[in-house]
């Protein structure tokens, strides 16, 4: 018994200190570090330097004090930390976090080629009956994943519409609602209310991709997760469009793919004004005080919404109102 106890210890206690370790990281330090970093390349972004971008988004994705918060977020503080993609790892000790903040630097992307995402079911929120797939990646391309969010995401938000509110960061459900109210408050409109079909399904890579507009080695790392495949069982199938509900960069990926709703919503010409679109996730609104210029809005976002694969729910469904007023200030 002593022997047995005298060869546990040692791993025991290896762990212990590892453990203490991991707690013991100056975690502010590191997310404001990142932080510095971020905020540079907001404002390298908002000034349309795209090389100076790129710059500082591959020194963000070889810094430690990054890779270490991706592996953070993945491991201790995501909803679904633990749920196993086809590999089957799921938790993820000490030891193994920092050897995976290691692991996930730039220089080591050649190496790994992305595997597919496993594919669960799970039921629909206030639908009952209907469920929707989640595809879960493994847990090293989870981490790789957070990491590259944590460059993509700065140059974006210096990007986004400022009516686009959902999976973006400092934004909420919430925000959503004050501009809607803002729109109709003064004066009463109509709306059509719509949210794209299959928004995370969908979306063109080719298109995406080139939206996206980034360094090579970024490229392919990300088009290299969008044609991965899915495995459901033993059953492997390719990916030829969408990006995986589940996976920690695809909330971004489907903002990025939307993009440019509101501009080509904006281009047609309007004798009352243009039109108010308010965007969250793949829900949307317009608002227009006339039925007939609000018709040529919805018009322009079906055709610029067709060219990028992801057609409206709604035109599908002919019992939907292609318009209906708003009574009141404080309502519809």
């Amino acid at each position: 018994m002593r022997r047995m106890e005298e060869r546990k210890a040692p791993a025991s206690q290896a762990r212990d200190e590892q453990s203490v370790a991991w707690n013991k990281l100056p975690w502010r330090k590191l997310e404001q570090h990142v932080y510095r970093i971020q905020k540079r390349i907001y404002r390298a972004s908002q000034r349309g330097e795209t090389r100076k971008v790129e710059k500082l988004q591959k020194l963000l994705l070889k810094s430690k004090s990054a890779r270490l918060l991706a592996v953070r977020r993945v491991t201790q503080e995501n909803q679904g930390k633990k749920t196993a993609g086809i590999d089957g790892v799921k938790a993820v000790p000490p030891n193994a976090r920092f050897a995976l903040a290691e692991h996930l630097h730039p220089k080591n992307w050649k190496r790994s080629k992305a595997r597919p995402v496993r594919r669960v079911w799970i039921p629909k929120p206030g639908k009952p009956g209907e469920r929707r797939p989640l595809g879960i990646p493994v847990m090293w391309e989870r981490g790789q994943q957070a990491l590259v969010k944590l460059a993509l995401e700065p140059a974006w938000e210096a990007k986004f519409e400022a009516n686009s509110y959902g999976f973006r960061p400092g934004r909420s459900c919430h925000d959503a609602i004050a501009a809607v109210f803002l729109a109709i408050r003064l004066k009463p409109k109509y709306v059509f209310d719509a949210d794209i079909k299959g928004a995370f399904d969908h979306i063109s890579h080719e298109a995406l991709l080139r939206k996206l507009h980034t360094y090579p080695q970024l490229r392919r790392l990300i088009k290299g997760w969008l044609q991965a495949g899915v495995m459901e069982g033993v059953d492997f199938s390719p990916t030829e469009s969408g990006t995986p509900q589940g996976g920690v960069i695809s909330p971004l990926l489907m903002n990025v793919a939307l993009h440019g709703m509101e501009q080509a919503m904006a281009e047609a010409k309007y004798q009352y004004g243009k039109p108010r679109l308010v965007r969250y996730a793949d829900d949307f609104v317009l608002f227009h005080p006339d039925k007939e210029e609000l018709q040529v809005a919805v018009e322009q976002v079906t055709s610029w919404k067709a060219g990028h694969g992801t057609p409206l729910a709604s035109d599908e469904n002919k019992d939907h109102p292609y318009a209906r007023p708003l009574r009141g200030e404080r309502g519809f």
